[in-house]
């Protein structure tokens, strides 16, 4: 054998040593996973442009992924947590009926159940991310703009856990990612490069409404702990706890209390007899929709301190079937006590 020859042969073994050749592509990985990626689209009440102080119908639209055989959905809170109705459509165009069972909205994560599990689609590994590092690679598979099944690849730039956190509160955590995501990738999966779901697709810091380059998604750990692990109470409703100088412009008779912007249909909230705003109005250059009821007491738990939201998140996360879910709301300037009893 020439002795140049070998001594090329001997440096590709070497070089083929030192770098061996990745298990599968990200090509590979994408048609492994794809069909689990589901395109979710959900109808709901909003405030109408044209007729303040009514409500009209509207469709909003995310993505998600399935995480097990019997046909629950992982997603964002924000894309479900106040809509009428919802449908989850998969690869194959076949499009199933769900129901939200348990959402977490400081997590931004949300569990949906299939009426039937999917056909052909195979569920997911849901992955650990506390074995992800900032640099490793991803890929998101989502519907941006509708523009369903767009896969987009970049890296971990940062773990980010919010620095405001409400007393008592359980700790949330965010991977930053350069992958694209835009409007319709909420509730979408963020994977490794092994298939797994790392994270699932939250929201962009954004100042032309596109991205640029800022993505976040609630971390695969977080999400397992706050939906599998647990039953993050599903309430339905949507809005925005009042405190200090808000507290004072609604006459909130004590610390705080929870202005219901939304509710959904068939919610626990609403069959209690909670009802949300009808009129946008603007506050501190933030638009809210008011009009609707002020919670002020769950289960007894007054909020008139920081740690009454970890205490009746604690509650309600433990409520049994029938249990009689009571309320204390303020409405019109008058105090109301609702109850009804839960039915998951």
């Amino acid at each position: 054998m020439n002795l140049r020859i070998s001594r090329y042969l001997l440096l590709a073994l070497l070089v083929a040593g030192a770098f061996p050749a990745r298990a599968q592509s990200l090509k590979e990985v994408f048609e492994r996973v794809n069909s689990s990626v589901v395109v979710i689209k959900v109808m709901g009440k909003a405030v109408n442009p044209l007729r303040p102080g009514q409500l009209t119908t509207a469709s909003g639209l995310g993505s998600g992924v399935l995480i097990s055989n019997d046909g629950k959905v992982m997603t964002a809170a924000h894309v479900v947590q106040t809509a009428d109705e919802i449908t989850v459509e998969f690869l194959d165009g076949e499009v199933i009926d769900a129901k939200v069972i348990s959402s977490d909205p400081t997590g931004d994560v949300a569990l949906l159940k299939l009426r039937n599990p999917p056909s052909k689609a195979q569920p997911v590994q849901v992955g650990d991310s506390d074995q992800v590092s900032v640099g490793d690679p991803i890929f998101v598979i989502g519907a941006p703009y509708g523009i369903d099944h767009t896969l987009t690849a970049g890296l971990i730039s940062g773990r980010r856990i919010p620095k405001i956190l409400l007393k008592g509160m359980s700790p949330v955590e965010f991977f930053q990612t350069d992958a694209a995501v835009n409007q319709g990738n909420s509730g979408g999966p963020m994977f490794n490069m092994d298939g797994e779901v790392i994270g699932i697709v939250s929201y962009i810091i954004t100042k032309s409404g596109g991205f640029e380059g800022l993505g976040f998604a609630a971390t695969s750990n977080m999400a397992r702990r706050l939906l599998l692990e647990s039953t993050a109470f599903w309430s339905g409703m949507d809005g925005l706890l009042l405190t200090g100088d808000l507290a004072k412009i609604f006459n909130v008779p004590q610390w705080g209390g929870f202005l219901v912007q939304s509710v959904a249909e068939n919610s626990p909230s609403e069959k209690i007899g909670i009802k949300g705003g009808t009129i946008p109005i603007k506050i501190q250059n933030e638009t809210l929709i008011v009009g609707g009821d002020i919670v002020l007491e769950v289960m007894g738990v007054p909020l008139d301190e920081e740690g009454s939201l970890a205490k009746i998140r604690e509650i309600m996360n433990k409520l049994s079937p029938a249990q009689i879910i009571k309320v204390k709301i303020l409405r019109g300037g008058k105090t109301l006590e609702l109850s009804s009893a839960w039915v998951p």
